[in-house]
């Protein structure tokens, strides 16, 4: 799996699945045109209700921008540092300037550039970031009747079948417009920091280097995630992954609720166990190893224990313990019924706070 960038990431621990992703495109000197709204596929040629696509892009479009990164690498002796551009996507999150993208569209970001539909091109701050939902926010100084802020949907609410449209930068063509379907939800996918977001939605829709935090939009044109990530075994002549029309997006949920902390100087803190599971468990979340150090070592939790509830809330699966233990904050205790072997054991767990990346697994 691909986050939509050259660098392909391993995933640590069986919770997560291995992936790479969207943004970070080199950009190259072709010459693009602006599309013209005649230009755009104009209806779901199986919908009956909802928006065409060329309504979706109407009206969502002024609220899609491209965001050009430049970054300071390390090339090692005897070349030192160079640096990098890459691009992707963005949604404009209300009229104060505040922008949503992927955080790994602007890692290690020195300056940032984001452009505006009508060809508008500003200097963006970094606001915040969250590696472990790969959420970022930035911020710009533009006047408010110059944001097109895209309503967000409830992500809860997708279901299998319906349609979407993506719109981002894919390989530095901007408004570029692609349409599928939700075909799956509640997918889990790995964070930069190797740690699991849950809840993804995945679509095949066409997603490629450039659509990482670019909008996938619902019927009714309003965010339902942000492009995140590919699962594909095409790449180009340089090694990026392509589409192969299995794409994921992070869910609008998740998105709105870190942004919303970030803009309010909130700090990010998630609840952490030290755990790592088998991502094949039935009839609970059974442990495949501990972490030294952890809560969950300090607890007494062993390999081979399988979770069945926490706090009296029945799990039948390692991504409803994620889910679960999401809900909480780090310093809460939880009581978890664990079976080990014949035994059924109650063993209570103070949460901790996740660690900025996965610890190795062993």
């Amino acid at each position: 799996m691909k986050r939509l960038t050259p660098v392909t990431v391993v995933a640590a621990g069986a919770v997560a699945l291995a992936v790479a992703g969207c943004g970070g495109v080199t950009r190259t000197t072709t010459v693009i045109e602006r599309p013209s709204a005649s230009s755009i596929p104009s209806s779901f040629s199986t919908q009956a209700r909802g928006l065409t696509i060329n309504q979706i892009y109407r009206k969502a479009g002024p609220g899609v921008v491209d965001i050009t990164v430049t970054a300071q690498t390390s090339s090692g002796f005897p070349f030192g540092s160079q640096q990098t551009q890459g691009e992707g996507a963005g949604v404009v999150y209300d009229t104060k300037g505040d922008i949503l993208t992927d955080e790994h569209v602007v890692d290690g970001a020195t300056s940032v550039t984001v452009t505006f539909e009508n060809g508008k091109k500003v200097g963006a701050k970094v606001l915040g970031t969250d590696p472990s939902t790969d959420v970022a926010v930035l911020k710009v100084n533009v006047p408010a009747s110059e944001l097109h802020p895209i309503p967000f949907a409830d992500s809860s609410a997708a279901q299998v079948g319906d349609p979407v449209v993506a719109i981002g930068s894919p390989f530095s063509l901007p408004e570029t417009v692609t349409q599928g379907i939700v075909s799956a939800v509640g997918r889990s996918i790995t964070a930069p920091n190797n740690f699991t977001i849950t809840g993804a939605i995945q679509t095949d829709a066409a997603i490629n280097p450039g659509n990482s935090g670019g909008p996938l939009l619902d019927a009714k044109g309003e965010v339902l995630g942000l492009s995140d990530q590919i699962e594909t075994n095409n790449a180009t002549p340089t090694g990026q992954g392509s589409s192969s029309g299995v794409g994921f997006a992070i869910p609008s949920n998740t998105v709105a609720h870190i942004a919303n902390q970030i803009i309010a100087g909130i700090p990010i803190k998630h609840a952490y166990v030290g755990v790592y599971l088998n991502s094949s468990s039935s009839g609970g979340a059974q442990i495949s190893s501990v972490q030294g150090g952890s809560p969950a070592s300090a607890a007494g939790l062993e390999p081979g224990d399988v979770v069945s509830a926490i706090d009296g809330k029945a799990i039948t699966s390692t991504q409803q313990f994620i889910e679960t233990i999401d809900t909480y904050s780090p310093g809460q205790t939880v009581t978890l019924t664990v079976h080990r072997g014949g035994s059924t054991l109650t063993i209570k767990l103070k949460l901790g706070q996740r660690p900025q990346v996965q610890p190795n697994n062993g």
